[in-house]
């Protein structure tokens, strides 16, 4: 009897164990595909600061690792006589992207707390507008937008490359915020207001605050989209001198046997960095859940 009555409780340890070894082994195959992904994007990143750094004939060879780094690549690249204008073409990308990423922050938050908050006559079109202007590819746009600024005198100038930019910029950043606003509970305001201050006093007391992680995290897509661009600069801006640093980089190619791969890769490297600093900036400033400790308890 002893025996017969220790099975049954015993029985339900074998399948614990074995819905235990199969969740270990999902989650074992799921990390594993998690490291792979990773790998693929992080892989390219490696391949060019590593050549950035190699030597000419460990280029050539192939190797996986500089045995002998140095860094004649990247004085070759910020000061060679082949590829000249480097800090007047990170100069002019910084003008270009710090004043659309300041003005399309500013019209784009107005225009979000707008849709999120009001109701108006052409609301829903507007909002369908912005989302089908997303949708049009941006080398389509080039041909009007050239005409137009040409018309006004703006082609090869930094002004009329931030007038563009702002054109596809500007749509996204007023969608994503707007989404960041509608999240908010309107009950914050309204406390706000019933406990004597203005809706301009809560708009800034309260609105502003809370939708800074979406301002933030707007901003790193506009720095980003609008540092790595090239079409749109490459057709409007002739000068050299005015050049963006992107289009500086594509001075780099050539032919495949004449393509310095060595200067190459250490100019894509000086390219990302500014994006990188960028992100190291503001990442701090992305925190979600600000609202837990909005309303008093």
């Amino acid at each position: 009897m002893s025996a017969s009555a220790a099975t049954p409780a015993g029985a339900p340890q074998p399948r614990r164990a074995r819905r235990g070894r199969r969740k270990l082994a999902t989650q074992t195959g799921w990390n594993l595909v998690g490291i792979a992904v990773i790998v693929v994007m992080v892989f390219p990143v490696y391949w060019m600061i590593s050549t950035a750094f190699k030597s000419d004939g460990e280029i050539t060879s192939g190797s996986w690792f500089p045995l002998q780094p140095t860094l004649q690549h990247f004085r070759s690249a910020m000061a060679g006589a082949d590829h000249p204008y480097f800090w007047n073409s990170v100069a002019n990308s910084l003008i270009v992207v710090c004043v659309t990423v300041a003005l399309s922050m500013v019209i784009a938050f107005f225009a979000a707390v707008a849709l999120a908050k009001f109701r108006f006559t052409g609301r829903k079109v507007f909002i369908v507008l912005m989302i089908g202007i997303q949708m049009l590819p941006q080398a389509g746009l080039i041909i009007p937008l050239y005409l137009v600024l040409r018309q006004y005198g703006q082609t090869g100038t930094l002004t009329g490359v931030i007038i563009t930019y702002m054109t596809f910029v500007l749509p996204f950043s007023v969608w994503t915020l707007r989404g960041f606003i509608i999240g908010i509970p309107r009950d914050l305001e309204e406390a706000a207001m019933v406990d004597g201050s203005s809706r301009v006093g809560a708009f800034v007391r309260i609105l502003l605050p809370l939708v800074a992680p979406g301002l933030v995290a707007t901003s790193v897509f506009a720095f980003i989209t609008s540092w790595n661009e090239f079409i749109f600069a490459n057709v409007l801006l002739n000068d050299n001198s005015k050049q963006t640093v992107t289009v500086w980089l594509s001075y780099f190619t050539g032919t495949a046997r004449h393509t310095d791969w060595g200067a190459l890769m250490a100019a894509s490297t000086l390219t990302a960095i500014p994006v990188v600093i960028f992100f190291v900036l503001v990442q701090r400033k992305i925190a979600f859940g600000l609202t837990a400790g909005a309303v008093k308890g």
